[in-house]
């Protein structure tokens, strides 16, 4: 009885050289089209495919894996608690974003988190024994060790937003200066001259980039800010009221904040509600992410629109280029640093 395989003429199941015989080519020439390598004309594709149906060959993706040194799969890693991941809209937009750069590919997605000294430990186990070909690193602090972790180990590695302006590895961030200046400017545009905001941790270089963009429009504006108008958050919902509660008790005076995510804006405009303060009548407020929040709000969030599920795809075609190139095995090479552009986008909370 016949098993129903396909069987190529050594009576196994087809082999790659056997495709090459079929369609008139190389070896090479069929690695690369069943690669998905563009250098390859088309009528060389077609010959190679219908060779490759005739035959019913099937790439053994395990055995060139292992012949290339490879494991074809991606790490995302989170150094946050789970609990953050799945309640800001950021972590999902950007797995968004990754999911549909990998959608083409043969690569599989990890998704690991590293909030606690226990878990960082885990993971570095397990990069150490080379178990991925390169991590995507989202939501970096200052201080993480990570990063440095993946440069001595030479694992190709992206983050999400710079630690530093002297940031070594790749990085993909939007702008966050411009969004935070533009954020500012559309507020005075507006008339409103006691300005606040409330910042995410500042040990996220993101987040020190927004509040410097904060400064700078109200000094460039002649309006140089007070110390007393900046609350310090850590992006969470409370992390919001409490730096309103604070704001509110030094300034009653403001009339407008200027809050570095979305999340933080929620919390915000929950203690001013409780305080009185109408949004906008008395106070103006605009969010940063735009996030599905923002459009959910009542009233309806201005916010500075980051593209993050764009930041995702980059940071996974930059994180692919770097495996196929082996770029990071050479050292010293000087890596993208890609910031992509905001948006302003204003509703009725302003």
């Amino acid at each position: 009885m016949g098993s129903g395989q396909p069987r190529g003429r050594s009576g196994g199941r087809p082999t790659l050289e056997e495709v090459a015989v079929r369609a008139g080519v190389g070896r090479g020439t069929v690695s690369r089209v069943i690669n998905g390598s563009p250098r390859v004309s088309e009528h060389t594709r077609a010959a190679v495919e219908e060779a490759v149906a005739e035959l019913g060959y099937v790439p053994n993706t395990a055995a060139r894996a292992l012949a290339a040194n490879r494991t074809d799969s991606i790490a995302v890693v989170v150094p946050e608690p789970e609990s953050r991941f799945f309640s800001e809209p950021y972590f999902s937009d950007i797995i968004h974003g990754v999911g549909a750069a990998l959608a083409d590919t043969d690569m599989q997605l990890l998704l690991t988190f590293a909030g606690g000294d226990r878990e960082r430990r885990s993971l570095a186990q397990y990069l150490s024994a080379h178990r991925v070909d390169g991590v995507l690193l989202v939501s970096v602090h200052a201080d993480d060790p990570l990063p440095d972790l993946l440069e001595q180990l030479a694992i190709p590695a992206v983050i999400s937003g710079r630690r530093s302006a002297e940031e070594r590895l790749a990085s993909v961030d939007s702008d966050n200066f411009e969004g935070a200046r533009e954020a500012v400017g559309h507020l005075l545009a507006r008339g409103r001259r006691t300005i606040a905001t409330i910042t995410g941790r500042l040990d996220v270089y993101g987040a020190q980039r927004r509040l410097d963009g904060y400064v700078d429009a109200l000094t460039e504006a002649g309006h140089p800010p007070a110390a007393d108008l900046t609350a310090h958050g850590d992006f969470t919902e409370d992390g919001g009221r409490r730096a309103m509660t604070a704001l509110l008790a030094r300034r009653p005076d403001l009339d407008a904040v200027f809050a570095g995510s979305d999340v933080m804006a929620a919390g915000a405009r929950q203690v001013l509600r409780e305080a009185g303060r109408r949004i906008p009548d008395d106070v103006a407020l605009v969010g940063f992410d735009d996030s599905a929040i923002a459009r959910h709000m009542d009233p309806p969030l201005t916010s500075v629109r980051q593209p993050i599920a764009e930041m995702g795809r980059t940071m996974t075609n930059v994180l692919l280029a770097e495996i196929a190139d082996a770029r990071p095995a050479a050292g010293g090479l000087a890596r993208q640093q890609i910031v992509l552009p905001t948006e302003l986008v204003c509703r009725e909370s302003s």
